[in-house]
């Protein structure tokens, strides 16, 4: 059996038990101690195209214990994407192809490998997939773009292929907007050589949710730029995992989120490095307001046995801006050879620097422009980094209109 067919199997076979009644006593009693003891090792961790392989998230799990599962019911089932209330646009210049993959295409499924219950799912309600093509030494002078906007709260099950060809250049953004409960994958192949910006921007409407998986396959002596930007949504959780594929793959991996009153934004991280030689510099900063804001940052690196030679790094930073937020971060570093380059990582959630504050209002600048001037320098460390102009300065634009509130917030909250 070839890996299309076996594919395409445990398609079929996902479809089949999801829509296949439970019998008493058929299903696995899941509130066992047992059941929530996390895996010793991220190298353990189940991965699966079957959507029967992953029970239902309680909450407890280790991977969905700071989600609000009780509030993604929906997105746990497969369910056929609504495509009369979704529009995709595209827009790339000459040297791309883009096309639609298939069940029966290779490169469907090639890279992903779903890792939770909402990504098998999605994988198993998805009839097709958008297929961007990029050839070998391709270079493009202008980004690829791809917006998907959905309303009405539309049934979404997304799926973008960006198959990067050996040597070439490019940059590929993918925006969302609208209303939707969405769950989507997402498969990156950089080709040998190859250098790739990948951008995925989520700018839904209050009432959105979206649980997306990342997966990508770093070619040999290949570059990935990976961005992640998350400003709407009612439930937001991006899942990225990076491989390698061959010795002297580059990861840059790069994110800001700003989460309002209400909003939960979760980004997690799981790079693997298997291959020997290879780099992975893993840098978010998120900042918070309002009340039951919530973000959430989990980061795991695996540096197996055999990937001598590793250089990685992972750093997460949260500014608190009002009472009421919170932000749980969590890096973790798993190494199982001490013959390395190095390893490190480090967190911090805190509120304004008063020492910052106070040395800007002492040159004659007002205590609210100087809560902007400081959240601006916190995030254009990260903002500059992108590549992307319009896109950096759209999220400049955005950070602003979201500190109009906060500082209006934080008045208040000084008068009371």
């Amino acid at each position: 059996m070839t890996v299309t067919e076996d594919i395409a199997q445990q398609r079929v076979s996902a479809q089949k038990r999801a829509s296949a009644p439970t019998r008493p006593g058929q299903q696995a009693h899941t509130d066992s101690a047992a059941a929530f003891i996390p895996d010793q090792s991220r190298a353990e961790r189940k991965t699966s195209f079957d959507v029967a392989d992953f029970p239902i998230p309680g909450g407890r799990e280790e991977d969905w214990r700071f989600t609000p599962v009780d509030r993604l019911a929906g997105l746990f089932q497969v369910e056929p994407t609504d495509d009369s209330k979704l529009i995709l646009d595209i827009c790339a210049p000459a040297g791309v192809q883009v096309s639609e993959a298939t069940v029966g295409d290779s490169v469907f499924g090639s890279v992903l490998r779903p890792a939770d219950r909402a990504s098998a799912a999605a994988w198993a309600g998805a009839q097709k997939a958008t297929l961007v093509t990029i050839g070998s030494e391709v270079e493009l002078a202008e980004p690829v773009s791809i917006t998907m906007t959905a309303q009405d709260r539309a049934r979404v099950n997304g799926h973008l292929i960006v198959d990067v060809g050996r040597f070439a250049r490019a940059t590929v953004v993918l925006t969302h907007k609208g209303s939707a409960e969405c769950a989507a994958n997402v498969e990156l192949r950089v080709g040998d050589g190859a250098d790739l910006t990948f951008v995925t921007i989520q700018e839904w409407d209050d009432d959105a949710i979206h649980l997306a998986q990342n997966d990508a396959l770093i070619g040999r002596d290949a570059k990935l730029k990976h961005i992640t930007i998350t400003l709407g949504g009612k439930i937001v959780r991006v899942c990225t995992n990076v491989r390698y594929d061959g010795p002297g793959g580059s990861l840059e991996a790069i994110g800001v989120y700003f989460a309002d009153a209400g909003q939960h934004q979760e980004h997690r991280l799981f790079v693997d490095h298997e291959a020997p030689h290879c780099v992975s510099n893993v840098e978010y900063k998120g900042a918070l307001q309002g009340d039951s804001a919530h973000t959430v940052w989990i980061g795991d690196v695996l540096i197996r046995a055999a990937a001598e030679g590793t250089k990685t790094y992972e750093l997460n930073r949260n500014l608190i801006l009002t009472e009421g937020a919170r932000a749980d971060s969590v890096p973790n570093l798993e190494i199982e050879t001490g013959e390395i380059i190095g390893a490190g990582h480090a967190s911090a959630t805190g509120r304004f620097d008063d020492e910052q504050l106070f040395y800007l209002q002492s040159r004659g600048v007002t205590a609210d422009e100087a809560r902007r001037l400081v959240v601006r320098g916190f995030f254009a460390a990260i903002v500059n980094r992108i590549g992307v102009v319009a896109v950096q300065d759209h999220l400049m634009g955005a950070i602003d209109a979201e500190l109009s509130m906060s500082l209006g917030l934080a008045s208040s909250v000084e008068a009371v």
